[in-house]
């Protein structure tokens, strides 16, 4: 049974408002939706957003997370917040009083860093609701026309996700065929050192293409304008997430360092303070084998905090992403507190790697962040357009092998999309690997 009633959030928003404002936190409004446990489970699988077109493995994530729950085998998160203007965050009603305070503290620091990171400028949170319900109409629209139907959506949909992140990482302008032209020519004929001598002004793309979904979309022969329009929804929506991919230790090392601030300094009754105290010890505590971002990111805005002010804390909200955060406030004393180690499995056992020794502080800080943002997911582009139709595509290989099973299905499903033959060059064990 829950201990509050609507008032008493609406009270403590506005308590917990009034603070974070004397702190120049800069956020959108906030809807606050409540919602029971089920609904909660809903919108995680949908991302948390109010209209999003349906598909089999967003209903396969709601029923594995509900069974899981149901079995006292997995949680939920205490807050989920949307990147929108306003911003939409939803409160389980299950929630005690302490609980919903504290969420919403966190939500005003997301909401405070979506609306001023520099990775979200471009999201554009004001018509992004919108913009997905009109997609989930389209989509629908597809599935019962009867000359498209649920089966070919499906199949679509199955295919590009498969490669939903093959697109812009870097949010930077794609010249276009004709201007790269330009270009190259230019270079050509003013080229005295003879460096752009062999180079193939014929060859198609004259760069590196590493955005792929638009790349099939504008080149692909065989396809149909239902499915150009899909495969631009989900590159969008995409292009929206890849920001919070790119975020995710700041972002919620932010969230829980003003949840903590601002909890603390509101003016909590004792039959609260306490509460909250074990709910945020458990947040930002360590995970075993693995890093819990709440607790990295809240552990280094402290530092920040300590070392050089609040002021520099907001530059580095502004400023950085996960790679450029760790890159530059983890140090070998950072590394050493924080205990931090590289393990790896071999055969049926899994040995440590490296630690955070003086000679080995600096490797597991490196493969810390290759996995950190975007760098977990292996980035392709696309190489060549054959004059036959066939697609080239190349693995950026970084040291990391392509687990060759994975590839192969997703070149089967860039086939498909495609319509003709597409092979993806790869290094797999030091030697050239063509699927």
């Amino acid at each position: 049974m829950s201990d509050w009633t609507f008032s008493d959030l609406e009270e403590w928003d506005n308590r917990i408002s009034k603070l974070a404002k004397t702190y120049n936190l800069d956020w959108f409004p906030i809807n606050y939706e409540v919602c029971d446990y089920y609904e909660m489970i809903g919108h995680m699988s949908y991302h948390g957003l109010p209209s999003h077109y349906d598909h089999w493995s967003y209903g396969k994530s709601f029923e594995r997370t509900h069974q899981m729950y149901n079995l006292g085998m997995e949680g939920l998160p205490y807050e989920l917040i949307i990147n929108s203007n306003p911003s939409i965050a939803y409160l389980m009603k299950e929630n005690a009083l302490y609980l919903q305070a504290l969420i919403m503290a966190h939500c005003i620091g997301h909401s405070d860093f979506f609306k001023n990171n520099k990775e979200f400028k471009n999201t554009k949170p004001v018509s992004v609701v919108a913009k997905f319900r009109n997609a989930k109409k389209r989509i629908q629209g597809y599935i019962e026309d009867t000359n498209i139907g649920i089966k070919k959506v499906e199949n679509l949909l199955d295919a590009v996700h498969a490669i939903r992140f093959q697109t812009e990482w870097y949010d930077i302008d794609r010249p276009s065929h004709t201007e790269l032209r330009k270009k190259y020519e230019i270079l050509k004929r003013d080229d005295k050192s003879e460096k752009y001598s062999d180079f193939n002004i014929e060859k198609f793309p004259l760069e590196p293409d590493f955005d792929i979904l638009k790349f099939f979309i504008d080149n692909c022969r065989h396809m149909a304008e239902w499915e150009k329009d899909i495969i631009e929804i989900v590159r969008s929506e995409s292009r929206y997430f890849i920001p919070q991919i790119k975020t995710k230790i700041m972002n919620e090392g932010w969230a829980s360092f003003w949840h903590y601030k601002l909890m603390n300094e509101v003016g909590l009754p004792g039959s609260m303070h306490i509460p909250f105290i074990k709910s945020h010890n458990q947040v930002i505590r360590p995970h075993i084998g693995g890093i819990n971002p709440y607790h990295l990111g809240f552990w280094l805005f402290k530092k920040i905090e300590k070392e050089s002010g609040l002021d520099e804390c907001f530059f580095v909200r502004e400023n950085f992403n996960d790679e450029s955060f760790l890159r530059t406030f983890l140090d070998y004393d950072s590394m050493l507190e924080l205990n931090l180690f590289t393990y790896s499995k071999k055969k049926e056992a899994y040995t440590i790697d490296e630690i955070s020794s003086t000679d080995g502080w600096k490797e597991v800080k490196e493969d810390l962040i290759k996995s950190v943002g975007m760098n977990g997911m292996p980035r392709m582009f696309v190489s060549e357009l054959e004059k036959t139709g066939e697609l080239l595509i190349e693995h950026e290989h970084d040291g990391r092998d392509l687990e060759l099973n994975h590839a192969e299905a997703v070149v089967n499903h860039m086939t498909n999309i495609w319509g003709d033959m597409v092979k993806l060059k790869t290094i797999i064990e030091e030697e050239l690997w063509e699927i």
